[in-house]
């Protein structure tokens, strides 16, 4: 199985630690000692060695993975010209999967999701695996804890036949974000996953799928590939790239795709979208505290959450806040509004403070 990280978004709702010159994925977030890329890679030891590992992300971003992520080829750091979705990102890995191994399985990784619990998330994986060598296209589906509106939802159909521990479902379609009441409705009747956008496909299957469901993205891979082994690769991929359609992998293959599967996820999994998100990952202290990074100093305060990289911060009756200090930045915000942090962003960049993003 070859590892293919997806490592180019911006991550604008943990700012200011996830800033545009320095992502989420390249932090340690949550205080485990590993940044985010670092913990998707390794979760996949045992599954994949550093030689099967493979990122894309951006021109600004190279220098960052080749830092983290030194045990990977230089080869197989992908760099897209400009971001133009995950489609895109995909088939670019698929092109030099294929070229290595012509049958090999894939599985796509998002570079800034927490998995609290490996074990059972190499487990669903290695399943996948198995589901997508007999040809079937497979998404990890998260099992739902609550009514989540932010998410995509997953619909399972009838269970492959199979005798494995972990069941493997066919998909009868993928949904878009539900209000919460519509979110509430699919946990009571059950049967849907959270889609986190994980996905197992031979490399072949997946462009396959692009050649029939999206084909002008696929015949811009095509010129891509026909020029990767001359001198000319790089000016080719910068030339074709500007014509390259902007989609999304859910929207160009995996909706309309011919089998899909499903293979459920139970394994304290989390994009930790905003700073309130670290709630589900980080331990609580007595007063339901949770700290990221930093020395702190709780007086009669519940319920917050603090990330400091440098000072000391001193909390006194305070409740119910997050709290994020980075040296040249201080964030305080409710927990329940972090959401509007990308309205901080958004007038920062009105307001040219390009050195703060």
């Amino acid at each position: 199985m070859y590892g293919v990280i997806l490592a180019g978004g911006v991550g604008t709702r943990l700012w200011p630690r996830s800033r545009a010159s320095h992502p989420k994925q390249f932090t340690d977030i949550t205080g485990s000692g590993w940044t985010m890329i670092q913990a998707t890679a390794r979760r996949l030891e045992g599954l994949a060695g550093s030689d099967q590992l493979f990122v894309v992300t951006g021109p600004s971003y190279a220098d960052l993975v080749t830092q983290q992520l030194p045990q990977m080829p230089a080869s197989h750091l992908l760099v897209e010209p400009s971001g133009r979705n995950t489609a895109p990102a995909v088939g670019l890995a698929c092109l030099h999967v294929r070229r290595l191994q012509p049958d090999a399985t894939v599985a796509i990784l998002p570079a800034d999701h927490v998995i609290l619990q490996p074990d059972q998330f190499q487990a669903a994986l290695r399943r996948a695996v198995e589901v997508a060598q007999e040809n079937w296209i497979v998404t990890l589906g998260i099992e739902p804890t609550f009514a989540h509106s932010g998410y995509g939802y997953i619909k399972r159909r009838e269970v492959l036949a199979s005798a494995a521990e972990i069941p493997a479902y066919r998909v009868e379609r993928f949904l878009e974000k539900p209000n919460r009441a519509v979110a509430e409705q699919f946990l009571s009747e059950g049967g849907y996953y959270w889609n986190g956008g994980i996905f197992v496909s031979r490399a072949d299957r997946l462009l396959e799928e692009l050649a029939r469901q999206a084909p002008a993205l696929y015949g811009c891979l095509e010129r891509i590939d026909a020029a990767l082994d001359s001198a000319q690769a790089s000016q080719v991929l910068a030339e074709v790239w500007q014509e390259m359609p902007s989609i999304s992998i859910d929207y160009a293959v995996m909706e309309g795709a011919r089998q899909v599967a499903v293979v459920p996820l139970q394994a304290g999994w989390n994009d930790v979208g905003s700073w309130d998100a670290l709630e589900t990952v980080l331990e609580q202290d007595g007063a339901g505290n949770r700290i990221a990074r930093g020395e702190v100093l709780l007086l009669d305060s519940t319920n917050n959450i603090v990330y400091s990289d440098k000072r000391l911060v001193a909390l006194i009756h305070i409740d119910n806040l997050v709290v994020v200090d980075t040296g040249d930045t201080l964030l305080i915000g409710d927990k329940n509004n972090m959401q509007r942090v990308k309205e901080v962003v958004e007038m920062l960049r009105d307001q040219g403070r390009t050195e703060l993003l």
